[in-house]
């Protein structure tokens, strides 16, 4: 696995890439190297976001300030966080706890679940009962606040998504894109397929933190 390179992203932020494609070593590795800038508690770092294949860095640039005109807050920042960043073992901690998920499959819960099942050829119960049997981990939370891009979906369950996404999905659908599967926290437009809802809430903002899961998550759904 190549080292990861770090680039600016703004004058307030830089990006670390560890990878260009969805793959679950490349994830731990974006994974681990955020919690190793946590751990380190730099001053000056303002919010330390990781994604399936990046971590983003934002930061004040006057902490980072240089009695050398010719050295930039970027530069500086970056060659700090060089080091921790080449050394973040891939393998190291990243576990942040799990959680079970309780889901309504099926019927007005999860209208797409015979496309699902029509599309593996397999039985309603199958998609049921594998989507439940996975132990997924949370990759990185996106796209709205609180949703999370699960890892470890059945690869039969693989759905390309809809041709036409919904103008408004419920809060708590529990849905499959592609390679992965997430769960909406609130009523969003969105084009994946739903196979199910919850009724916890995966986002409050009155919540500390607002979010319930978090990247490094383990989850697992269970069939009401």
């Amino acid at each position: 696995m190549n080292a990861p390179c770090i680039e600016a992203l703004g004058d307030r932020a830089l990006l670390i890439h560890c990878g260009e494609t969805i793959d679950a070593a490349i994830n731990a590795r974006a994974l681990a190297i955020a919690r190793a800038l946590e751990d380190v508690r730099l001053p000056g770092i303002l919010d330390i976001a990781p994604a399936y294949a990046s971590v983003c860095v934002r930061y004040e640039p006057a902490a980072w300030t240089s009695t050398d005109p010719a050295q930039a807050p970027f530069d500086r920042v970056a060659e700090h966080l060089r080091t921790l960043v080449n050394n973040a073992a891939s393998d190291a901690a990243t576990d942040t706890g799990s959680i079970e998920i309780a889901v309504t499959y099926g019927g007005q819960c999860g209208p797409d679940i015979a496309d699902v099942a029509a599309h593996t050829g397999l039985s309603e119960e199958e998609v049921v009962a594998r989507h439940g049997a996975a132990e997924y981990r949370v990759a990185m939370l996106g796209f709205t606040p609180g949703f999370p891009y699960l890892l470890g979906l059945d690869p039969t369950l693989h759905m390309p998504r809809r041709a036409t996404p919904r103008t408004r999905v419920p809060a708590g659908s529990v849905a499959i894109g592609g390679a992965q599967t997430g769960v909406y926290p609130r009523e969003t437009p969105g084009g994946w397929h739903l196979i199910g809802r919850t009724t916890q809430h995966l986002f409050d903002p009155a919540r500390d933190p607002p979010a319930l899961l978090k990247p490094g998550m383990r989850v697992k759904f269970i069939a009401e």
